[in-house]
């Protein structure tokens, strides 16, 4: 079916259409990523505790725990580019919009030109070159909202800028949130990895002499900090994003440009309540349990796991 659509989209809006679809594929791969990140945690933590080994099995529980974070940062993502994929559909759906007009416009000037050749009196003609007029204009509204080259009026045909889709903008619009989310998922991975190695330091993987017993784990206290700091570092997370400048609202109502310039809505300029409300780490096998957000800035310097 989606190959059938392929085919009997407009030949504007075919390459785009193309990107979309891919993208979509790609979105579907990062929410398999997450749903298999979840899984290999709760795997991981069963397994820990397994051993018999209270070092083990406290600690693979929490890696658990940061690793199901990982995973649901992988769902948010892919939500978060389903946003950037449908401003894309935008300038695809203003593509298709363009390409009966020029179809159009082709064939009545074809069909002038056949009968100028065949008969050059025809009345005929009087009624195909009206029809030219109206084709053109119409046509010079579809291109309007395609790229923007709104200073003009074709014979009393008005525009307006509530009626343009322009592709500039929504370009930018689109990779805006890409980007954003890009950073984002960077950033609270960044910070969950960073935990999770913290915790790799309270498990002693010192030799033991044959005969001897590894003693009682000693830092559970210490290992559920770690969680706490982690939530809290990720419920403090803020986007810090350099802004993504438009003229777009630059566009007068007599369809000239205006001195005004307004930044593009981008997530950088978002309320911070827009950004999902922050959440508490939960168990990976706690179902019930709602997404983590993420945290204050975040530091690339890795901390050295001791051995």
């Amino acid at each position: 079916m989606a190959s059938l659509r392929g085919m009997n989209q407009a030949e504007l809006s075919k390459k785009l259409f193309k990107v979309i679809k891919t993208e979509s594929h790609a979105i579907g791969a990062y929410e398999s990523a997450g749903r298999e990140r979840l899984s290999i945690a709760s795997q991981l933590s069963d397994w820990g505790e397994s051993t018999n080994d209270d070092s083990i099995s406290d600690i693979s529980d929490k890696l658990g725990v940061i690793m199901s974070e990982v995973g649901e940062q992988e769902d948010l993502f892919a939500q978060n580019l389903e946003d950037y994929r449908s401003v894309l559909k935008q300038i695809r759906n203003t593509e298709a919009s363009v390409q009966p007009s020029r179809d159009t416009k082709a064939k009545v000037r074809d069909e002038i030109q056949k009968l100028k050749y065949k008969d050059p009196s025809s009345p005929k003609l009087v009624t195909l070159e009206q029809e030219l007029v109206r084709a053109e204009a119409q046509n010079l509204v579809a291109e309007a909202q395609l790229t923007n080259i709104v200073s003009q009026v074709m014979r009393g045909c008005y525009l307006t800028s509530a009626d343009l889709l322009q592709t500039r903008q929504k370009l930018k619009e689109a990779y805006d949130l890409h980007f954003a989310a890009t950073i984002e998922r960077a950033e609270k991975q960044i910070i969950l990895a960073k935990y999770g190695r913290r915790l790799l330091n309270y498990l002693d993987d010192a030799p033991v002499v044959p005969g001897d017993e590894r003693q009682p784990f000693p830092h559970a206290n210490d290992a559920r900090q770690v969680l706490n700091d982690a939530e809290q570092e990720l419920q403090s997370w803020q986007p810090n994003l350099e802004p993504v400048h438009s003229s777009a609202g630059s566009l007068g109502t007599n369809l000239m440009p205006t001195e005004e310039r307004e930044n593009l809505r981008s997530p950088t300029s978002l309320k911070s309540s827009e950004f999902e409300d922050a959440t508490t780490l939960h168990h990976p096998e706690d179902t019930n349990a709602t997404a983590v957000e993420p945290t204050a800035e975040t530091k690339t310097r890795t901390e050295p796991v001791v051995s």
